[in-house]
């Protein structure tokens, strides 16, 4: 079991940290940010629910941002003063860590933070495969979640592509219960949930820190199931060092490979075929 950091201790990390504790599945969660004592102080009040929540990892708090550098990952979040780890002051942040030597996947939580991770991997060069934005995430899970409300059932499978704030869904091969969605909802309710999609960005800390969680612990010790997450394009999903959505295999530290979406022609072009945030 490894050490997770996560740099930021406002309410996305703080969300993300609980999570990541209660599932059990790293030893160690550290809560890097600027006020040292608010990070441990709440590292303390996550460890203090442990036994109600029937976990025990441990939990830290400090302000030394090299105390992540040696972290198995790294997770960019919000600071409590200054909010979401963003632009050239995030930049100069993860630029601190790649010439301390840290050698981890970094993790961006924020909504914002999408043109931090494409810096990082152009003007940094972090490798693109240790490159994933997690935030996006949350909206597949919306999308699911409206279609069930449609149904009245579970078990929806669908992909999105493009970039926040604004995805393409992949409705043509999107299934639940083994049936095509296309089949069982009108295309005029599909329409509706496509265009009420932008409404839910950015999603809130608990949306963000479900899907992180998971990416967090597929990166440790890997996953069966593909994980909806950004990554930097090298042109297959899009035009190259641009951050979009792609289904994502992680493992050993790193993503491992991409699942290429089954889209309809004009899906693809929307999603896939322009230099343009869509």
């Amino acid at each position: 079991m490894s050490t997770v950091a996560i740099i930021g201790a406002g309410p996305i990390g703080s969300a993300i940290a609980h999570r990541v504790a209660e599932r059990e599945r790293v030893r160690e969660v550290t809560l890097v940010d600027t006020n040292a004592p608010v990070a441990a102080g709440k590292a303390l009040d996550i460890r203090q629910s442990g036994p109600i929540g029937g976990y025990d990892t441990r939990l830290s708090g400090t302000s030394d941002v090299l105390a992540a550098a040696g972290a198995a990952v790294i997770v960019l979040a919000d600071d409590t003063a200054e909010g979401e780890w963003e632009g050239e002051r995030g930049l100069n942040l993860v630029g601190r860590l790649v010439r301390a030597g840290a050698a981890a996947p970094f993790v961006f939580a924020g909504p914002k933070q999408t043109w931090l991770m494409e810096a990082a991997a152009r003007e940094l060069k972090v490798p693109a495969n240790r490159l994933i934005g997690s935030a996006a995430s949350a909206l597949a899970g919306v999308v699911a979640s409206l279609v069930s409300i449609e149904l009245g059932r579970t078990g929806v499978h669908v992909t999105l592509v493009g970039r926040p704030p604004d995805f393409v869904v992949g409705w043509s091969a999107a299934t639940v219960g083994g049936s095509l969605v296309t089949d069982v909802v009108p295309s005029h309710r599909l329409l509706a949930i496509t265009q009420a999609l932008p409404r839910f960005w950015p999603p809130g800390p608990q949306a963000i820190a479900a899907p992180t969680a998971l990416i967090v612990e597929a990166l440790i010790a890997g996953s069966r199931q593909l994980h909806p997450a950004l990554a930097i394009s090298d042109g297959d999903l899009g035009p190259r060092g641009m951050a979009t959505m792609a289904q994502l295999e992680l493992g050993r530290g790193k993503i491992l490979g991409r699942g290429k979406p089954s889209l309809s022609h004009a899906e693809d072009v929307r999603g896939l075929s322009t230099g343009k945030p869509v």
